[in-house]
């Protein structure tokens, strides 16, 4: 529900929801990349059988495959879609009000 004020309009944040922080999106980069690149080297270890060059690969891969993780939540948290509203009534936003 949101709130009308003559200046502006007032809508209340309810804690764990809405969109995704910068900060929250890369912690969230660094510990997907961390499984992801264990993935790789493991996979790539098997296929060459070289431990050399499934590490190569996987430090190549941990910066581009982060860029495009990073790029890809930030994406979608600039997007509505898929987010369902919180109705506040009158009362709680009186005892807990918007700054």
């Amino acid at each position: 529900m949101t709130f009308v004020k003559p200046e502006h309009i007032v809508t209340e944040h309810i804690e764990g929801t809405g969109h995704a922080g910068r900060k929250r999106s890369l912690v969230k980069t660094l510990s997907w990349r961390t499984i992801a690149t264990t993935d790789t080297i493991l996979i790539a270890r098997f296929i060459t059988g070289s431990w050399t060059i499934g590490l190569g690969i996987a430090t190549i891969e941990v910066f581009t495959k982060m860029a495009l993780y990073y790029l890809h939540e930030r994406g979608w948290s600039s997007l509505d879609w898929g987010l369902e509203d919180v109705d506040v009534d009158a009362q709680a936003l009186e005892l807990r009000p918007v700054h």
